[in-house]
């Protein structure tokens, strides 16, 4: 019947779409570029598939092909991200506003980005001394506090792949360097439902943060500050406050994926 044949193709188009994109979050997952070797490890799909699949993304900009015969992601995405990352920003942006409004201490936005988690928006304390998670700038998932509330998100094997790619670089002496050690941290942050980074990043700086449930890709909402003045009182008000905050950003993006 004509009509369940282009039900039929309608269905293999989605599926192709659906796993060109699973293609690009895998190059995206091992920062960016990896190998022909890498995606066929990954990836369920056969080679044949995957070589169609990256030929097309190819052709139309949204992979490229590096000399070294390695596949990264292609300029296309840098305007599509851009885009998204202003849509991410005008949702966070008045709620990181709020916390900051509340607590005083500088409200942040965290996002997973390869092996480490990226600052996407930040609204600063009003204090004179203040923590500067400035956008654009990294951090590392196993000793930052978005980083610790990003890696409560995964599973298990993810955790252990990411850590290990990233290494365990000690920033302070309060700093995690053992994957048993991220894992016990990830333990705490899931009982609890809150990620603390006591002077791990930054010598006199404390952190907690807490993952937005059901995000699309992890991403976690932080309130840092001096340890002079965020003391256990304090970081207990941050955690009801990021427990609010986290449900208005969450309820916002799964609204917008779901209209």
């Amino acid at each position: 019947m004509p009509g369940s044949t282009r039900g039929s193709n309608a269905g293999g188009g989605v599926q192709s779409v659906e796993r060109a994109f699973e293609l690009m979050e895998l190059i995206g997952r091992a920062g960016g570029e990896c190998s022909l070797t890498h995606l066929a490890t990954e990836s369920p799909l056969p080679p044949p598939t995957i070589h169609r699949l990256l030929r097309t993304l190819v052709g139309i900009g949204y992979v490229r092909q590096l000399p070294n015969k390695r596949y990264a992601l292609g300029p296309r995405l840098i305007r599509l991200g851009e885009v998204a990352n202003r849509q991410l920003g005008a949702v966070a942006g008045p709620v990181l506003e709020s916390l900051v409004a509340e607590l005083s201490e500088t409200a942040s936005l965290a996002v997973l980005d390869g092996d480490m988690a990226i600052y996407t928006a930040q609204v600063p304390s009003p204090h004179t001394m203040r923590t500067n998670n400035e956008v654009g700038r990294r951090v590392n998932l196993h000793n930052s506090g978005v980083g610790k509330a990003v890696l409560s998100e995964l599973d298990d094997a993810r955790i252990v792949k990411l850590v290990s790619q990233a290494g365990f670089p000690a920033t302070t002496e309060h700093s995690v360097t053992s994957l048993s050690g991220a894992f016990a941290e990830v333990e705490k942050v899931r009982a609890n439902g809150y990620a603390v980074d006591d002077q791990e990043q930054e010598i006199g700086v404390r952190c907690v943060a807490m993952a937005i449930p059901g995000a699309p890709t992890p991403m976690a909402v932080g309130i840092s500050g001096p340890t002079s003045r965020m003391t256990e009182d304090v970081l207990q008000r941050a955690v009801v406050a990021l427990g609010r905050a986290t449900g208005v950003i969450s309820d916002a993006l799964i609204g917008a994926r779901e209209a």
